[in-house]
């Protein structure tokens, strides 16, 4: 819920920004939540909705809130780590493995097949001495 202090020396579209950007750091929006349209909050708060309309880009420009023409405006999903992002792809993939019938250790030894460009999965093995490129950068010692 927005409140907007209209005694406040701080303008209304900035209050609206602030308390989009706390509701969001709390919790109480969470990603992909919908927010009112435009003219819909201008109304509900009074306020013209130009003054909604630059609270509502300026939380776009600033990545928290996305606008998608007709079907409105959300809450942005959190930016992910590449990290996080891959250990979803690698438990989709194990979902998708499964599904097919394929066990654990055959999977990894597709990928492994995969990043070692090999097309036969039974001649990379995940035991073979090798290992996998680290994660996170690594810094070289001082010469």
């Amino acid at each position: 819920m927005i409140v907007i202090d209209a005694r406040s020396y701080v303008p209304a579209y900035e209050q609206i920004r602030q308390q989009v950007v706390q509701q969001v750091a709390d919790g109480s929006l969470s990603p992909g939540s919908a927010l009112p349209t435009v003219r819909r909050l201008a109304a509900d708060l009074g306020l013209a909705t130009n003054t909604v309309a630059r609270a509502y880009r300026e939380l776009e420009a600033d990545g928290l809130i996305r606008t998608a023409g007709r079907r409105g405006t959300t809450v942005a999903e959190a930016p992910r780590s590449p990290q996080a992002q891959a250990q979803a792809a690698a438990h989709s993939y194990l979902d998708i493995t499964a599904r097919l019938g394929i066990a654990v250790d055959e999977a990894i030894a597709i990928v492994a097949a995969a990043a070692h460009g090999l097309r036969d999965p039974s001649t990379a093995h995940a035991d073979d001495g090798q290992r996998a490129a680290p994660l996170r950068p690594q810094t070289r010692p001082a010469n």
